[in-house]
C-alpha cells in the first residue's frame, strides 16, 4: 500500500491496494438487484463492535464509561443525502482503522480476485468469503465517512476515515465525544428511496430483525402542514433485539434462518443446511449451526480463526472459538449459547474447562447427525445437497477420522470415494454400498492409493480384481493416506491396500489358479533370485505375483512398511521416512518374463527395465531417468537387429 502525507499535518491521503476499482466495480455491478444488502452488512458489523466490547469489558469494565446501555442507531438527513449507522461499540483506533478498512479484503485479496469466474451472480456471492462486506456501501455511496473513536481512549483520539471509492482515502485525528462508530453514506444520485424512515425500517426487519441488540430509530409522525412524515425526537426500537437462536423454532421462519445466517457468517450466499437444537441435563446450551453451500478461501488454514460464537446466558464472549468445534469441523457456522458456563470465562480457562469438551462432543455429535440425515435420506434434493456438500468440504470431514476417534464410524459413514463401479472420478461410493455390492465370499474392502486419480484408475495392481469383477476404491485424495492409516475396518470388515503385503482373496481365489501360481513360483525360483542378485539394495524382495494378468512386473510395499504414495507425500511435506524397500513381483505369463528366464548377455539391463516400469506404474520417480532411457533405446536397437 502506498502512503503519502497530504499538505495538513494531521491528515493523510492513503492509497488503496491497486485492485480496489476492480473490486468496488464487481460490487457495485454485481449487487445491484440486491443493493439493500449494504444495510444489512453496516448493522452486523456495528452489531460486532458491540460484542467486542462487551467482551473486553468482562476484564476491564471501566470501558463501559458512562454509558452501558449498548445500541445501534440509523438515521438519515433529506437535506445532506446521508444515511449514518452508529454504534457505541469498541470503535477502531487510527491504525485499526487503516488495517480493516483500507485494505480491501484483507489477507484474501490475491485469492478473491483469482476466483472470479466474470459470472456476476457467483462472483457476488465470493464476497462473503472474503470478508468485503463493508465495501458494499459503495453500492448506494459515492462518497463514505467513517468516523470512530475505541473505548477507553481520549476524545482527541478519534479518527475519521473517508473514500469516495476511487484510488484513495484519507485519514484524520478528530475529536469525537462519544465511543464508537459512525459510518456515514453520502448517497449517489437515484438512490433518494433510502432518505425515508419507512424504507430503511422495512430493510432492517428483512434482514437484521434477529439482532440481539436494539436497533433504533427517530419516530416519525404526520405533519399535517408540510403533507410528509417528519422525524420526531423519541426513539423507536425498530427489531425485535431478542436473540434468534432463543425463539421457538415454530416462531422462526426458514428465510429468517437464512438471514442469520448471513449474519453470523458474513455470507452473501444461503446455507445449506442448519440445525437448532436446546440441549438439557447436565449442560444445558442451545446451538443453532450452520453448514454453508462453499468454502470459504482459508478453508485449508488450521489456524484461521472464526466459525463458532460462543454466548453465555446472552451474552458475547467470543467469535472464534474454536475450542467448540473439532478443527475437521471448522467450516460450521452459527452461535452456542451457554446457560451455565461462569461469566468471567476466558480463553485459557475455555481450553481447560470440561464444560466445553462437552458442548465441543455435543455440537459435532448434532452437525455429524444432520450429514447423516442429508446423506441417507430418500428426497432427492436432501442427496443433491448432501453431494454439494461433499465436493466442498469432503476432504476436510475426512480428517475427523484420525482426530475423532468417538465419532470415526459416523464419520467413515459419510465418506465418499470413486471407485472401478464407476470408473469415474466423482466420489459417490460410500463403504455401505461398497459392502453391499462385495462378491459372495469376499471378506475385506479392497482400495488402492495413489497420486491422481487416472494413476490409481491405471494402476497394475487391479489387473486380478478387474478380471474377477472385484470392486476396488480408488483413492488419491492426499488426506486419504491419513484416512485408511486410521480407518482400519468398517463393520467388520477390514480395509486391505491391493499394493500391500501377498495378496490373499480367501474364498474368492480359484483353486486352480493357486496351484498354478504355486508351481510357477517353484520354476522361477532361480530367476528370482537371480533377479533380487541383479537389483541388489533396490528391492527388498522379488517374487512371483498373483495380481499382474497384463503387466510384466508391479511393487509392492510390504505389510507394516508405508506405501510408495505415503513416502512420496511424507516426502514433499519435508518429514523424514524409514528408509523402506519395495518388493518386486515379476508376472511368470508375460512375454517379456518368460525371455528373461533364458537372457545372458543383457540380464541386467532386463531386470533394471522391468524394476523401473514398475516404479514409474506405481506413481514413483526414478533415480536415473536418463539411465532408463538409454536401457530403453539400447534394448530397442538390439531387438531390432541393428
Amino acid at each position: 500500500m502506498s502512503e503519502s502525507a497530504t499538505a495538513n499535518a494531521n491528515r493523510e491521503t492513503l492509497g488503496f491496494q491497486a485492485e480496489v476499482k476492480q473490486l468496488l466495480q464487481l460490487m457495485i455491478h454485481s449487487l445491484y438487484s440486491n443493493k439493500e444488502i449494504f444495510l444489512r452488512e453496516l448493522i452486523s458489523n456495528a452489531s460486532d463492535a458491540c460484542d467486542k466490547l462487551r467482551f473486553e469489558a468482562l476484564n476491564n469494565s471501566a470501558l463501559y464509561g458512562d454509558d452501558s446501555d449498548l445500541k445501534i442507531r440509523v438515521s438519515f438527513d433529506k437535506a445532506a443525502r446521508t444515511v449514518t449507522i452508529s454504534d457505541n461499540g469498541i470503535g477502531l483506533s487510527r491504525d485499526e482503522a487503516v488495517e480493516h478498512l483500507g485494505t480491501i479484503a484483507k489477507s484474501g485479496t490475491k485469492e478473491f480476485f483469482s476466483a472470479l469466474t466474470g459470472d456476476q451472480a457467483k462472483d457476488a456471492h465470493l464476497i462473503g468469503q472474503f470478508g468485503v462486506g463493508f465495501y458494499s456501501s459503495f453500492i448506494v455511496a459515492d462518497k463514505v465517512t467513517v468516523v470512530s473513536r475505541r473505548a477507553g481512549v481520549e476524545a482527541n483520539q478519534a479518527v475519521c476515515w473517508e473514500s469516495g471509492g476511487e484510488g484513495d482515502y484519507t485519514v484524520e485525528m478528530v475529536e469525537k465525544a462519544t465511543r464508537g462508530t459512525d459510518v456515514t453514506l453520502h448517497l449517489r444520485e437515484g438512490e433518494d428511496e433510502l432518505l425515508s424512515g419507512w424504507k430503511l425500517k422495512s430493510i432492517i426487519r428483512k434482514y437484521s430483525d434477529h439482532i440481539t441488540l436494539p436497533i433504533v430509530m427517530k419516530k416519525e409522525e404526520w405533519n399535517q402542514d408540510k403533507g410528509e412524515q417528519v422525524v420526531t425526537d423519541e426513539d423507536e426500537t425498530v427489531n425485535q433485539a431478542n436473540a434468534l437462536w432463543v425463539r421457538s423454532k415454530s416462531d422462526i421462519t426458514d428465510e429468517q434462518y437464512k438471514e442469520f445466517y448471513k449474519h453470523v457468517a458474513h455470507d452473501f450466499e444461503d446455507p445449506l443446511a442448519w440445525t437448532h437444537a436446546r440441549v438439557e441435563g447436565k449442560q444445558e446450551y442451545t446451538q443453532l449451526l450452520y453448514i454453508p453451500a462453499r468454502a470459504p478461501f482459508d478453508l485449508w488454514d488450521r489456524n484461521a480463526r472464526h466459525g463458532i460464537k460462543l454466548y453465555v446466558r446472552r451474552v458475547f464472549i467470543m467469535d472464534d472459538a474454536e475450542q467448540l468445534m473439532p478443527l475437521y469441523l471448522r467450516f460450521v457456522r452459527g452461535v452456542v449459547d451457554s446457560s451455565d458456563l461462569p461469566l468471567n470465562v476466558s480463553r485459557e480457562i475455555l481450553q481447560e474447562s470440561k464444560d466445553i469438551d462437552n458442548i465441543r462432543s455435543g455440537c459435532a455429535r448434532k452437525v455429524l447427525a444432520m450429514l447423516e440425515g442429508l446423506a441417507n435420506s430418500d428426497e432427492a434434493e436432501d442427496k443433491e445437497k448432501y453431494a454439494k456438500f461433499w465436493e466442498a468440504f469432503g476432504s476436510v470431514l475426512k480428517e475427523g477420522v484420525g482426530e475423532d476417534h468417538a465419532n470415526k464410524d459416523k464419520i467413515a459413514g459419510l465418506i465418499r470415494f470413486a471407485s472401478t463401479h464407476n470408473d469415474t472420478a466423482d466420489e459417490t461410493v460410500s463403504l455401505a454400498d461398497y459392502i453391499g455390492r462385495m462378491k459372495e465370499g469376499q471378506e475385506k474392502i479392497y482400495f488402492v492409493t495413489a497420486d491422481t486419480f487416472n494413476a490409481a484408475k491405471n494402476s497394475p495392481h487391479l489387473e486380478i480384481f478387474r478380471k474377477k469383477g472385484i470392486e476396488v476404491l480408488l483413492l488419491s485424495d492426499r488426506v486419504d493416506e491419513w484416512v485408511v492409516g486410521h480407518l482400519t475396518e468398517f463393520d467388520g470388515k477390514q480395509l486391505q491396500s491391493v499394493a500391500k503385503g501377498g495378496l490373499d482373496l480367501g474364498k474368492l481365489e480359484d483353486e486352480a489358479e493357486k496351484q498354478e501360481a504355486e508351481k510357477a513360483a517353484d520354476e522361477y525360483k532361480e530367476l528370482l533370485e537371480k533377479v533380487k542378485t541383479s537389483l541388489g539394495d533396490r528391492v527388498k524382495d522379488v517374487r512371483v505375483t498373483y495380481r499382474l494378468t497384463d503387466s510384466p512386473s508391479c511393487l509392492v510395499s510390504d505389510e507394516h512398511d508405508p506405501s510408495g504414495n505415503l513416502a512420496r507425500l511424507m516426502k514433499a511435506a519435508g518429514q523424514p521416512m524409514p528408509n523402506s524397500k519395495p518388493i518386486l513381483e515379476i508376472n511368470p505369463q508375460h512375454p517379456a518374463v518368460m525371455r528373461l528366464k533364458y537372457e545372458e548377455s543383457r540380464f541386467d539391463d532386463w531386470a533394471a527395465l522391468l524394476f523401473e516400469q514398475a516404479t514409474l506404474a506405481e506413481g514413483g520417480q526414478l533415480d536415473d531417468p536418463a539411465g532408463f532411457v538409454k536401457r530403453i533405446n539400447d534394448l530397442m536397437m538390439a531387438l531390432s537387429g541393428k
